[in-house]
């Protein structure tokens, strides 16, 4: 790994180191090299000629760096050097150092790419897992607070809601240069731990509810007591979950960042399966509000983690920042990067707006996203359908406790750990190899996994509905409920690779689109099972 200051500085704990000793510690190259960004704003090429140069001559000049680097120089005095010969124009456009530049996210370390990876994925399935952990408890809350069944659904509903509007203004922002995606990551998260205190000191309903919609954890894969969790990753929840795969396509070219997402995504069916194992006999011992501790726990334990270690991986922000400190060194206003160039006269408030209504009008006006969208959407929506009968199966027709059917969900852990491996492999021998040198692909080349995960989904609703019967041992749904996992893998991960390739410059907004749309039919669905 990188020596370990210069990993530290691009962390949130390195930037509060540095802000705390006015930069003193923790320093970026150009603070102690000054030709690094002056070489940076100077542009040239070669001239055949000695002499005054004209206006024409300048415009031809700029013209050719136009075409020759895809740049478009701002009208700075461009003058004749003659030794060498050539002509230079000044730049105020700060870029990366050159091809090599260690700051590139796509230039980092395979060993510190891993590393921000493995992080991404333990915070996507502490979070995950920790909403489960609940999960068990929700029986014990019903009981406390002596509310019916239909109050409790409604609330999960709203913590579903929650969940997709969060990623709709999270995934967004984090995709703004003066933000970035770590910020959105340590200071979601930093309210999503805190705000567990008052749910698990709740005195009555109500407030559980609204603090669940504001800070809940929306699960993909929940665990159903009598009062089935339908999860809640809610709004100050979701951030991991729609733009985790922005980040790992921050740091990996298009070829590979299957690979990480791929990880990244199989991690959120792990959370909600390990979840249960440990939730459901915390509730049976020691009452539904250890629950809510042991998500404090484990979610405070991955802030702390990610404050220390996780960088920034957008590298327009990253290049944001150096503009701001090259500013700063000397006393150029002018300096800037190309993305501030070209929203010099947008505010913060106003780019925020905008990119909040760029993920709304992809998310409807786009014909390709919407329908994707509803298919997978409707897949969603018939698995929490599924859910339902968990504990109908398994407690009232088997009679486990509710501890005991959390190992229930062994068989959706199983299917994982199998079909992941399959999935990359044929990823790497079928998919990779369509990739053009310069990382292209057409979108659709993702797209035949989802076929096989497409017959997955009503093959496991099949098997474990035709099985799940006292005449038959349990263990017989439980493998077919590894099949769920086969569904959701080789669906989710060829759609979120093929919007992610079809709007590589909205991946943030699209996938965060796709949880909104998700969400939503989430949240309906729960509706009219319970009033069937």
């Amino acid at each position: 790994m990188e020596a370990s200051s210069t990993y530290i500085r691009g962390t949130s704990l390195g930037q509060l180191l540095r802000l705390i000793s006015n930069g003193k510690i923790l320093r970026y190259p150009e603070e102690d090299d000054s030709s690094l960004y002056a070489s940076s704003l100077v542009k040239s090429i070669a001239s055949q000629t000695e002499g005054p140069i004209d206006e024409r001559e300048r415009q031809q000049h700029r013209n050719t760096l136009h075409e020759q680097q895809g740049t478009i120089e701002d009208p700075e005095p461009c003058y004749r050097q003659s030794n060498p010969l050539r002509i230079v124009c000044k730049s105020n456009n700060v870029e990366w150092y050159g091809p090599d530049d260690p700051e590139n996210p796509t230039n980092w370390s395979s060993v510190k790419k891993l590393f921000v990876t493995c992080q991404l994925c333990f915070l996507n399935l502490v979070v995950y897992m920790g909403s489960s952990i609940y999960s068990s408890g929700e029986l014990g809350v019903m009981n406390h607070f002596d509310v019916s069944e239909v109050v409790v659904t409604l609330g999960l509903t709203l913590f579903v809601l929650g969940y997709g509007f969060g990623p709709m203004l999270w995934s967004p922002m984090s995709g703004i240069p003066k933000i970035g995606r770590n910020p959105i990551y340590i200071w979601t998260l930093a309210v999503f731990v805190v705000l567990q205190i008052p749910i698990a000191l709740a005195t009555n309903i109500s407030m559980i509810l609204v603090f669940r919609f504001i800070t809940g954890d929306r699960l993909p894969y929940p665990h159903p007591g009598i009062i089935s969790a339908k999860g809640q990753l809610g709004f100050f929840g979701s951030p991991i979950f729609a733009t985790g795969g922005a980040s790992i396509s921050d740091m990996y070219m298009p070829s590979n960042r299957a690979y990480g997402i791929a990880i990244w995504g199989a991690l959120g069916v792990c959370g909600p399966v390990l979840g249960p194992l440990v939730g459901g006999f915390l509730s049976e011992s020691l009452g539904w509000t250890w629950t809510i501790w042991s998500l404090m726990c484990i979610t405070g334990f991955a802030f702390v983690v990610c404050f220390v270690f996780l960088p920034e991986t957008s590298g327009s922000s990253i290049l944001y920042h150096r503009a701001q400190r090259i500013r700063n060194l000397t006393q150029d206003k002018s300096i800037r990067t190309q993305v501030e160039d070209s929203q010099a006269e947008i505010s913060l408030m106003r780019s925020i707006h905008t990119s909040v209504v760029e993920a709304f009008s992809l998310t409807f006006l786009e014909p390709i996203i919407l329908f994707v969208n509803l298919y997978v959407a409707l897949v969603y929506g018939l698995l929490y359908v599924w859910f339902e009968s968990f504990d109908i199966v398994f407690i009232g027709v088997y009679s486990f406790s509710l501890g005991e059917e959390g190992l229930c969900f062994l068989g959706i852990l199983i299917g994982g750990v199998v079909v992941v491996p399959l999935y990359l492999w044929y990823y790497h021998v079928k998919i990779r190899p369509e990739f053009s040198k310069n990382g292209d692909i057409r979108p659709e080349e993702f797209i035949p996994p989802a076929c096989i995960g497409g017959f997955a989904i009503p093959i496991c609703l099949f098997w474990f509905g035709w099985t799940a019967r006292e005449s038959i041992h349990w263990v017989v749904p439980v493998a077919g409920s590894a099949f769920f996992t086969f569904g959701v893998v080789l669906l989710f991960n060829p759609v979120l690779n093929y919007l992610g390739a079809t709007y590589p410059q909205h991946a943030a907004s699209v996938f965060g689109g796709n949880a909104f749309v998700r969400s939503t039919f989430g949240a309906a669905f729960p509706l009219f099972v319970r009033a069937s």
